[in-house]
């Protein structure tokens, strides 16, 4: 079974993962704890990781399955095709958020526009490509994840 991306409604993406787990479709919505700030306190907070994006792993006949949530807008889709995630991918960000430390990368010798392959860390074995360099953070690009890293000093 492949894993294919759904694009949702803003602020939907657990409710709609809960929903179609209920009618037996295996859904994934990663989800990071932020600190959000109010004028009078601060709470953490689960919010998804992907906005507006959850994935649904299922057969290529039951893709309209996940249309009986109404918070479902369409699948996503790559080069005119629906987007294939690969299990590997699905792992390494249960991987990366399961993660009890954080990885350490440096990039400092490392020019923009540079591919590096990283050798530890969640996505260890992933080829990024440098895009930035700032004095607080790099930012690479993963092409397999399709997903932009954002690694701070």
């Amino acid at each position: 079974m492949n894993w294919y991306v759904i694009y949702t409604k803003p602020k939907w993406e657990k409710r709609i993962a809960e929903q179609l787990n209920k009618f037996g479709l295996n859904c994934y919505c990663p989800t990071i704890i932020k600190t959000h700030q109010w004028a009078d306190r601060k709470k953490k907070v689960e919010v998804p990781l992907f906005n507006n994006y959850i994935f649904v792993q299922l057969e290529e006949k039951d893709r309209n399955k996940v249309f009986i949530s109404p918070g479902v807008i369409r699948y996503l889709f790559w080069l005119g095709k629906h987007a294939i995630v690969k299990d590997k991918e699905i792992n390494t960000i249960k991987e990366w958020l399961n993660a009890d430390e954080t990885s350490d990368i440096s990039v400092v010798e490392y020019q923009i526009g540079q591919k590096i392959k990283l050798n530890s860390g969640p996505f260890s074995e992933q080829y990024g490509v440098v895009k930035d360099v700032t004095k607080n953070y790099y930012v690479l690009i993963l092409e397999s994840l399709g997903c932009i890293l954002k690694v701070n000093h």
